[in-house]
């Protein structure tokens, strides 16, 4: 049992399924109050049921006061969990791209925007962000997701150095291949390069009670990630070349 999560009021976006689910049934057995959130309103509700939450259905961006109310007017942990994982490449529709940014990014911005002055008088709240491997590295065939992700990413490095001091933790989880629908919709580039190592959502949610309990800001659950970010910053001559082996490899396939 993680101490700072018992009790807490904790709201999950995007908790229908995948990822965002398994984090609220964790958080339910850690002894959390918890909101789900999904855009859609079925499967939040089935989820709430099964885990005796609450049910706070609709866009991310706009439930922080009702979910506040449903947890009797505070929240202690807020997991930015909802996303959208838009493939393409430069040429994406101006709207694949405005709706990458809005819901990956920018309703980060926003809770955070609606929590922060609460927190900072408190001295205390946890944002997690799930973010994405592509958020440090980057994704073939998936322009919005990648560069979206990676300023979700920066976002998350953003509020930590600035409010660490203040009593304000936050975590960036930041997986490969999910066994989730978003993985299934990422077609052959996701077969090739995530379903090879891919993990299920339950894994996410134990790495993060992991960097919980030991207060860490990066959340690997795949740790070999650890290693391709160095050599990323290492050498990012070499490593773009591997990566363009890989998109020459995922083009001669399809």
């Amino acid at each position: 049992m993680v101490e700072a999560v018992r009790g807490a009021g904790v709201v999950v976006t995007g908790a229908g399924g995948g990822i965002g689910a398994a984090l609220a049934r964790r958080f339910a057995a850690e002894g959390a109050r918890v909101v789900v959130n999904d855009l859609d309103a079925d499967r939040a509700r089935t989820v709430a049921e099964e885990i005796g939450g609450t049910a706070v259905p609709g866009d991310a961006s706009a439930i922080i006061g009702d979910a506040r109310e449903a947890l009797g007017g505070t929240v202690d942990i807020y997991c930015a969990n909802a996303g959208v994982g838009s493939g393409g490449s430069e040429a994406a529709g101006e709207s694949v791209w405005a709706l990458a940014w809005d819901v990956n990014v920018m309703a980060h911005v926003r809770a955070a925007d609606a929590l922060i002055p609460d927190w900072l008088e408190r001295g205390s709240g946890r944002f997690v962000s799930t973010v994405s491997a592509a958020g440090l590295l980057t994704m073939i065939g998936a322009a919005p997701y990648s560069v979206t992700k990676h300023g979700a990413y920066a976002f998350a490095e953003w509020l930590s150095l600035t409010y660490r001091h203040r009593g304000i933790k936050v975590h960036a989880i930041c997986p490969q291949g999910v066994r989730t629908d978003m993985l299934d919709a990422t077609g052959t580039a996701g077969d090739l390069v995530l379903k090879p190592t891919a993990i299920e959502p339950r894994d996410v949610a134990d790495a993060l009670f992991a960097g919980i309990a030991e207060d860490r800001f990066l959340i690997l659950p795949h740790p070999e990630v650890a290693g391709y970010y160095q050599a990323r910053a290492g050498d990012p001559e070499r490593w773009l070349s591997t990566m363009n082996h890989i998109q020459q490899k995922w083009e001669a396939a399809e």
